[in-house]
């Protein structure tokens, strides 16, 4: 089976513009990318789950808890990183648990659960993007 050349061409478009930002990104803009990403796969799962579109559901859902515990949770500082380092770290680990169980019961409700769990927190990250945006990457030599 073969794509035509204008949509292999746009998703080549994308992976290059996806690659760029995350290359030219701040720590905090990564942050944001992750939520952003996040968000999407919960939004794509609940789509696929409504469809019936079981792979496409796992796929999302797969999606979801990667970010959630490579992206977000690895790199908390819980032994420095006080109550709100804690208080993600709970966040986030209730959320893989949520989605586990939307995706074993098909259960777009507790899709929607966690989408609400994250979307304050992932507001809020943006929000700080001000206070963080005269941030210097260490440069290599």
């Amino acid at each position: 089976m073969f794509t035509s050349v204008g949509n292999r061409s746009a998703s080549a478009y994308k992976r290059v513009s996806v690659e760029t930002s995350v290359d030219n990104a701040s720590p905090h803009h990564l942050v944001c990318l992750l939520f952003a990403a996040l968000q999407q796969a919960i939004g794509a799962a609940r789509l696929g789950t409504e469809r019936g579109d079981i792979p496409a559901k796992i796929k999302q859902i797969n999606i979801a808890i990667r970010i959630l515990e490579e992206g977000l949770k690895a790199p908390l500082d819980l032994k420095n990183g006080g109550e709100i380092a804690n208080n993600l770290d709970a966040i986030y680990e209730y959320c893989v648990g949520r989605l586990v169980v939307a995706n074993a019961k098909n259960d777009v409700a507790v899709l929607d659960e966690v989408a609400r769990l994250i979307e304050p927190i992932a507001s809020g990250w943006k929000q700080i993007g001000s206070q963080v945006s005269g941030y210097a990457r260490p440069t290599t030599q």
